[in-house]
């Protein structure tokens, strides 16, 4: 069971390691073709936060939010596939910040091509984050190996 468990391991990685190495090979100098894409997506979640909240945020370089998203991935992908609770959260915590900003199905309207392919999208990202959710309950719920502690006969 241990080698199923980690060939799981390995193959939920693979999605973000891969992609985390894709990004990275294309990085260059602007972030590349990534932070093109994820740019007026972001901009329009940052505009959208800042009318909520009142306040004016400070304008972010994507090459840096990529950077950041790399990071995540990269990192959080190799220590989950050593069955480490701090990548799930990596993981949990790119998932969160991505899915809502690349995904939003909800700035399209229902009848467009558009709003079908990012709501399939944004649903399959919601299923790696409730796997990712699930890992942790299964994690926290084994109890931990006690150690046996050897019987100490009394003298009187």
């Amino acid at each position: 069971m241990g080698f199923v468990s980690f060939a799981g391991r390995v193959l939920f990685a693979s999605v973000f390691l891969l992609s985390a190495y894709q990004e990275f090979n294309e990085f260059g100098v602007d972030g590349g073709p990534a932070a093109k894409t994820l740019k007026p997506k972001f901009d329009l979640s940052l505009k959208h936060a800042s009318s909520h909240l009142g306040i004016t945020l400070p304008p972010v370089e994507m090459r840096h939010v990529i950077a950041g998203t790399i990071f995540l991935k990269g990192l959080g992908g190799l220590l989950f596939i050593f069955s480490s609770s701090f990548g799930a959260h990596l993981l949990l915590l790119f998932l969160a910040f991505i899915t809502p900003v690349m995904y939003d199905f909800y700035n399209y309207d229902v009848e467009r091509t558009e709003f079908v392919q990012l709501f399939s999208k944004f649903i399959q990202n919601l299923a790696l984050f409730g796997a990712l959710l699930f890992f942790l309950g299964m994690k926290n719920s084994i109890p931990k190996r006690q150690k046996k502690k050897g019987t100490k006969t009394k003298t009187n």
